[in-house]
């Protein structure tokens, strides 16, 4: 049966504009890091992002090195794209990045302009587009010069091979030097994405939000849920099925610790006053106020999109609440 979308999708959803520019995100994006790869049940993979789609979700955050296995999530993506969501491809925003180890040897790895311009054709041939609406350096590379990468970047639009450009992960110096850079060359840039959540909040105590707002650029958060931590997944104890215990690089047993769960557990009965989940508190105090554009989830589950997405209801928090988290988040053991 042809795929058909949800006709209020848009009627569902909330949408900020991204900076300065002409483009709005969902303020809740759909990240396929985890649980889009070749490992990964296709079936699961299409249905949680047709279930993103029908909620309004129209952002799918991509890299070339996504999977497992390395660029197997591009060709999820595109599969489900190609078979479902061709007529709607002009209602959805996707982003890629390269950055990252991808290939062997010296030209698949960083910000080099060989290997952006040969991983962002790859991606492309991954999902089946001629172009991806914000191509990302993943990473700040100090081998090699910004100028060199944020050249790179500039002409890959230039070339319709992206619409925008974002970085991720640049501390605020390098994020400077990117931001003048790129308004020289005629291509401003759009958006940075950083790490961001109750749990890390670096990049709000470096001034790296303060320098997005002031130059007009967007922001868009990774692990705003600590990783699964800011959810109710660990507060009895680390399930079976969880990335904690599964040998996972990105989340290990010896980062939940009694002095966290803790916290978990107090900011829990805070988000049930509120009448939220925790991944739902968790994410509003995020989104909160104008500073963050939109917030990347992960799921493995349709479910888990749902209770996310609620979220964008219920943002606004109290004085005395927005106090009370964070006095538990100071809280030593």
């Amino acid at each position: 049966m042809k795929y058909v979308a949800n006709s209020g999708k848009y009627s569902n959803c909330k949408y900020r504009r991204c900076g300065e520019s002409g483009l709005y995100l969902p303020v809740i994006s759909l990240g396929l890091w985890h649980n889009f790869g070749s490992i990964n049940v296709y079936e699961n993979s299409k249905n949680m992002i047709l279930k993103a789609f029908d909620l309004g979700i129209t952002h799918f955050d991509l890299a070339n090195n996504y999977g497992p296995e390395p660029g197997s999530a591009e060709e999820t993506f595109g599969k489900v794209l190609n078979d479902n969501l061709k007529d709607y491809r002009d209602e959805i925003v996707i982003s890629t990045k390269a950055g990252y180890r991808m290939w062997k040897g010296p030209y698949g790895d960083g910000g080099g302009k060989k290997y952006l311009v040969s991983s962002l054709d790859q991606s492309l041939k991954r999902m089946g587009v001629d172009y991806v609406d914000i191509f990302y350096s993943h990473r700040y590379d100090k081998n090699t010069p910004i100028e060199e990468t944020m050249y790179t970047l500039s002409r890959l639009v230039k070339q319709g091979k992206a619409l925008y450009v974002g970085i991720s992960s640049y501390p605020p110096e390098e994020t400077q030097k990117a931001i003048d850079i790129l308004k020289e060359l005629k291509t401003p840039l759009l958006i940075h994405q950083p790490r961001y959540s109750m749990f890390d909040r670096t990049n709000e105590e470096s001034g790296l939000f303060n320098l997005l707002k002031e130059h007009g650029v967007g922001s868009i958060v990774f692990c705003p849920l600590a990783q699964g931590l800011l959810t109710n997944k660990y507060i009895n104890g680390i399930p079976q099925d969880s990335r904690a215990n599964s040998n996972s690089v990105f989340l290990d047993k010896s980062a939940i610790t009694e002095e966290k769960i803790e916290k978990v557990k107090k900011l829990n009965e805070l988000a049930k006053m509120r009448n939220q989940t925790l991944a739902q508190m968790a994410l509003a105090w995020i989104l909160k106020g104008d500073t963050v554009t939109s917030a990347i989830i992960g799921a493995s589950k349709m479910e888990q999109i749902v209770d996310c997405h609620k979220a964008m209801f219920n943002m606004e928090f109290t004085k005395g609440e927005l106090e009370e988290i964070d006095e538990i988040l100071a809280e030593k053991g």
